[in-house]
């Protein structure tokens, strides 16, 4: 590994892990560099998804304060989070990435657009709920339904994200917003916290198969953890209505970025 080579790759991890802890999407800036270097894309894919994990518990640990308040959420969404990376993972050594690749930007940019429209539709919806309030035997909290989709939709987040994950903390987000959560610092911390068993339980099964350059996944780990770590502090700092306007923007590169890698 020459010194170039470990600078590039320590810079752009350290870059997706400050992204990762903030909105999502660091991956469109380490997978292309591990392809840019010479790696395969499939090891550079599981390469990649083992060195972001140390930064996703950096990130989780940033946003600790965050996760206090939402145990019942947590406990509720960390089983779909844990199978469907595993099952993600599977796919990736048992696939190619070329037919999957084809529909992320279409995901990502619907994921986005659907976060942008967070704030009136949460707003729509409390509105309904505190006229629900006063009705007999009603509930402000949502119903089993919205439970069981959530479920179910952080389970296909899941095994996208144990497959690719470009993008995965976009989506997240995006149905953290539709049930009610409203801060998007303790959307962040839930999100991190659902991203390292995503990703954790998908490193495990990459290295166990032997498909991991572990001279980049080091050096990379290293970045990540700092740039993570430091994500939730700058995230804070800048307030709430910047973040949100920042994952938007983050949002619409990465889909961007994967049509003019198709093109």
């Amino acid at each position: 590994m020459t010194a170039a080579h470990a600078l590039a790759i320590f810079a752009a991890a350290f870059l997706a892990g400050l992204v990762n802890s903030v909105a999502g999407g660091g991956t469109l800036l380490t997978f292309p560099t591990l392809v840019w270097i010479g790696c395969d894309p499939i090891i550079a894919n599981a390469t990649n998804a083992v060195a972001l994990w140390p930064g996703s518990l950096a990130s989780m640990i940033g946003f600790r304060r965050e996760l206090r308040g939402d145990l019942r959420l947590l406990r509720l969404l960390i089983g779909p989070s844990i199978a469907g990376g595993a099952l993600g993972a599977v796919l990736l050594l048992r696939t190619p990435s070329r037919t999957f690749e084809a529909i992320v930007p279409y995901l990502i940019l619907f994921a986005t657009v659907l976060f942008a429209a967070q704030a009136p539709i949460t707003r729509a919806l409390h509105r309904r709920r505190g006229v629900a309030k006063h009705a007999p035997g009603a509930s402000p909290e949502p119903g089993r339904g919205w439970w069981i989709a959530a479920v179910a939709f952080q389970f296909l987040v899941a095994v996208y994200g144990g497959y690719f994950g470009a993008g995965i903390g976009i989506l997240m987000l995006a149905a953290l917003g539709l049930l009610g959560q409203t801060d998007i610092h303790r959307m962040n911390g839930l999100k991190n916290a659902f991203a390292l068993c995503i990703n954790g339980v998908a490193a495990v099964y990459f290295a166990a198969s032997g498909a991991v350059s572990w001279n980049d996944a080091l050096v990379m780990a290293v970045g990540a953890i700092v740039g993570g770590y430091g994500g939730a502090g700058i995230a804070r700092r800048l307030g709430h209505a910047f973040v949100r306007r920042a994952i938007v923007v983050i949002g619409v590169a990465v889909a961007l970025s994967f049509f003019l890698r198709r093109h």
